[in-house]
């Protein structure tokens, strides 16, 4: 699915400035990581939404984002997985 969004002309002037061809690209990764902040986002969709091939480069760009990729969630199931190996 292809999304057109409208931006008034004086806005896009003015964010052209700071992001010049990559606009575009700004907006998609802007919009990305604000679900992906929320929990609308898994690290797989945000991997497919930005063409990246790994999920290495997805750490890379949350990392570089302030955003962190290892949720409670996952701390949670890694103690599980722990206490489950250690019961054996």
């Amino acid at each position: 699915m292809d999304v057109t969004i409208h931006v008034p002309d004086t806005l896009v002037e003015r964010m052209q400035e700071t992001w010049g061809e990559g606009l575009p690209r700004h907006v998609v990764e802007s919009w990305v990581l604000e679900d992906y902040r929320a929990g609308a986002l898994t690290t797989e969709e945000v991997r497919q939404l930005l063409g990246y091939e790994t999920q290495f480069e997805v750490h890379g760009f949350l990392k570089a984002h302030g955003v962190s990729f290892y949720t409670m969630e996952d701390l949670e199931q890694d103690f599980a997985t722990r206490d489950e190996l250690r019961a054996r």
